[in-house]
């Protein structure tokens, strides 16, 4: 557990990168929206950049993250969670608290003012929690979808997995279809931990375990029906003291190559919080 308190100072000792590939162990689904249909095309495409390639965008990546933490934390209980959105049909509830030691608040930042809890009182927060927590938008690394992959894909680079809804009574089928990039694409994963002041140093562990958790869950849509299973490899850390900002020191790598099991045990080793010195 942090052990932030209201009077903790924040002051800048570094950042921590933390770099690597995610892998798509099976096809992956994170959807575009789209207003139209063309004929013959999916349903629901994918998100795709200004190049036409997809990527991973960061908010989904940090919203899984964050939504496996809750759950892994037990703060999806109603007293813990406040509403985003109580438009019907599509509520949106989160975890909020004003506790200074709540390491969601901590990693993923809260803003200050008056949050409708599910059940109890309205949250009055009074103060604001800097977002320690960055994860960049993945592109697509080309080089992963091989002549052989194309072949048999649908798209140059995606494929579309059909699926059918049926009627229980009347047995009629709603087909649907639903576009994905294939298993064996390979992402480029960035993300950024500020360090702001001593306490912080332990939410690097909790980070990686948000990370193991989506390694044994879903990313995107179609979780549930095989879709979005995921695995980081080549997984590097380099911490950047003040130093490296101010004057142009060295970097340090504190682990690099391997998987998610690698860094976190250099994250667990005792003398970790050691290396993140300003």
């Amino acid at each position: 557990m942090s052990t932030h308190t209201a009077q903790t100072q924040l002051q800048l000792l570094g950042k921590l990168i933390l770099t690597g590939d995610l892998h798509c162990e099976t096809g992956l689904h994170i959807g575009a929206g789209k207003g139209s249909l063309e004929i013959g095309g999916a349903d629901n495409p994918v998100v795709k950049d200004a190049f036409g390639l997809p990527y991973i965008p960061g908010s989904s990546l940090r919203g899984r993250v964050r939504s496996l933490l809750e759950n892994a934390m037990g703060l999806t209980s109603p007293a813990e969670l406040v509403y985003l959105s109580k438009r019907r049909g599509q509520e949106v509830r989160i975890h909020q608290s004003d506790r200074p030691d709540d390491e969601i608040g901590l990693l993923f930042g809260r803003s200050p003012g008056r949050m409708e809890r599910v059940e109890g009182q309205a949250l009055e927060a009074s103060a604001a929690t800097p977002a320690r927590l960055t994860i960049y938008d993945a592109p697509l690394d080309p080089d992963s979808i091989t002549a052989q992959m194309r072949e048999n894909l649908d798209d140059e680079i995606t494929e579309v997995k059909s699926e059918n809804a049926i009627d229980r009574i009347t047995s009629q089928a709603n087909p649907r279809t639903l576009e994905r990039v294939p298993a064996g694409a390979r992402f480029k994963v960035r993300m950024v931990l500020d360090i702001l002041c001593e306490e912080d140093k332990t939410l690097a562990a909790r980070l990686l375990e948000g990370l193991r958790l989506v390694e044994d869950d879903a990313l995107g849509g179609g979780g549930s029906r095989g879709s979005g299973r995921v695995r980081f490899g080549n997984v590097k850390m380099t911490w950047r003291n003040r130093a490296f900002y101010a004057s142009g020191g060295s970097e340090e790598e504190l682990a690099q190559g391997g998987d998610l099991g690698a860094a976190q045990a250099a994250v667990n080793d005792q003398g970790f919080s050691g290396k993140l010195g300003s």
